[in-house]
């Protein structure tokens, strides 16, 4: 056998993994292998392996006599959508991707590859977690991971894909990615197993229950996504990062549009209904201002009151964070502001604009609020918003009361552009609440007290609800006919491209985790 057919040989058998057998077997479960998940992420024969003869130096226990072709991780680069990016891919059949020293130090080497070249890049999970025979060794190589993670934070995108079992230390990476995607039924993220908790507190409970998709994506928050299986998953992968710039020092990817940036939307003159205790769904209105009506839902299934998703305005990605009134009245809690500040920050750092759509009655009141530190979490969205130095427009359809008017970004908290609809009441609480505090004395003492107060909260609505005393002040910068909403986002935007903001030097601020 000559070298050059040796070499092909010794590459087709480290492409089988762990063999047809196992190959079969992660199949029958529903799931890809990693070469099959990668080929689905990349374009067309794009993508390189790199490390692919790398294996374990492990010799305890039995590991000395025990084959891992690539040590269970497929590592390397290629294009999706003709941008470079890089990924890693856990390979089951092998030692069930379980972490070892040197399957760490490929994922360690592709990462600091992806952060040199300025590329995002993808970790497809699917793994037993460390592999014990390693012991110390497998958990200095998660640290290693976790170091480069937050060193690329911000710098590059990366999106974390879990494809099957993600335990113990091995969630901690992905939790500080940008994104996280989930497949349903075959996923699962969790500090301690379903064994583990039954034997320390006696609680019975599945691994889908405790750490699968629709866990992480609609109770806990980890996940941002949920795909039906490992294909769907990954097109969603190559969608999103089709929003996103390669890194921090460029924009993302402008793409040719057939929608006309002056399009006007007549249906919005009446979307907004009279009754202002009556809901409508935002995404009525987010959709038909996006280019050809096309979203990308960022955790559509977690804290619902919130909207975060990307979508494109005359071909350039923007951020969108919105209330949904169907929702809590659209109100403002825990959940909806960790979500908006983390979605925030992350346009911020990729430089992808930001409008925020607002309609929100306040913070949501109750004790469970209060002892679960909303104070705190609120907090994060107010930080986020003023750090926060990209283009910022806001654009007021209905309520904006007290402290969550500020919290949807104002003036104060540095929007660049703020508009209202005719059907804006900016006030510091609606009317009725208002009435009864300030007008409490006329009341009490009138003849007919609730015809009193009747009269009383029509005069604070004709004052106060509505968007023409902020616009007086100079808190908003006009009050739009609801059709021309488009072309005035649009607009703004573009006047506010070259806009160039600085913070003070500092090593970093301190946002209120």
């Amino acid at each position: 056998m000559n070298k050059l057919e040796e070499l092909r040989q010794f590459k087709e058998k480290i492409a089988l993994g762990g063999g047809q057998k196992r190959i079969d077997a992660q199949h029958k479960k529903g799931k890809l292998t990693a070469r099959e998940r990668l080929d689905i992420l990349f374009d067309d024969d794009s993508f390189v392996e790199i490390d692919v003869f790398v294996s374990h130096r492990c010799t305890n226990f039995d590991m000395a006599d025990t084959k891992a072709p690539g040590d269970g991780v497929v590592t390397g680069y290629g294009t999706v959508d003709g941008r470079l990016v890089f990924a890693y891919a856990q390979d089951f059949t092998v030692l069930g991707g379980s972490l070892g020293e040197y399957h760490a130090e490929k994922i360690v080497k592709v990462q600091g590859m992806a952060l040199k070249m300025g590329a995002p890049i993808v970790g497809l999970n699917d793994s037993g977690g460390a592999r014990i025979q390693e012991g110390v060794n497998a958990l200095s190589g998660f640290g290693k991971i976790f170091y480069n993670n937050t060193i690329s934070s911000g710098v590059i995108p990366q999106i974390s894909v879990i494809m099957g079992p993600c335990a113990g230390g091995a969630v901690y990476s992905p939790a500080i990615t940008d994104f996280i995607f989930m497949v349903d039924k075959t996923s699962q993220m969790f500090i301690t197993g379903p064994e583990v908790i039954k034997t320390v507190t006696g609680e019975d409970i599945s691994a889908e229950q405790l750490g699968g998709a629709m866990t992480h994506n609609s109770v806990s928050g980890v996940a941002h996504f949920i795909g039906t299986d490992d294909t769907e998953t990954l097109m969603q992968v190559r969608e999103l990062l089709s929003y996103m710039p390669s890194n921090n020092l460029e924009t993302a990817p402008i793409y040719a549009t057939n929608d006309d940036p002056n399009r006007m939307i007549p249906e919005f003159n009446d979307i907004i209904p009279d009754n202002p205790n009556k809901a409508y769904d935002v995404y009525d209105i987010i959709t038909k201002i996006a280019d050809e009506g096309k979203i990308f839902d960022v955790m559509p299934h977690y804290a619902k009151n919130m909207v975060t998703c990307f979508i494109r305005l005359d071909g350039a990605t923007v951020g969108v964070i919105a209330n949904q009134p169907k929702f809590g009245a659209g109100c403002l809690d825990i959940n909806a502001s960790d979500k908006a500040a983390r979605f925030i920050r992350r346009c911020d750092a990729f430089n992808i604009p930001l409008l925020t759509i607002e309609d929100v009655p306040g913070f949501l009141p109750g004790a469970d609020q209060e002892y679960g530190g909303i104070i705190r979490h609120g907090a994060k969205m107010l930080y986020a918003y003023c750090e926060a130095t990209v283009p910022k427009v806001t654009m007021i359809l209905r309520k904006a009361y007290g402290g969550a008017y500020i919290g949807m970004c104002n003036k104060e908290l540095g929007s660049d552009m703020v508009l209202a609809w005719p059907s804006a009441q900016i006030a510091v609480m609606g009317a009725a609440g208002a009435a009864n505090i300030v007008f409490k004395k006329d009341i009490k003492a009138a003849d007919d007290p609730e015809a009193k107060r009747q009269e009383k909260i029509a005069e604070y609505e004709e004052r106060f609800n509505n968007p023409y005393r902020a616009a007086e002040m100079g808190y908003v910068d006009d009050i739009i006919e609801p059709a021309t909403a488009r072309q005035r986002i649009i607009s703004a935007l573009d006047m506010l491209s070259t806009k160039r903001e600085s913070l003070p030097a500092k090593k970093h601020g301190n946002i209120p985790l």
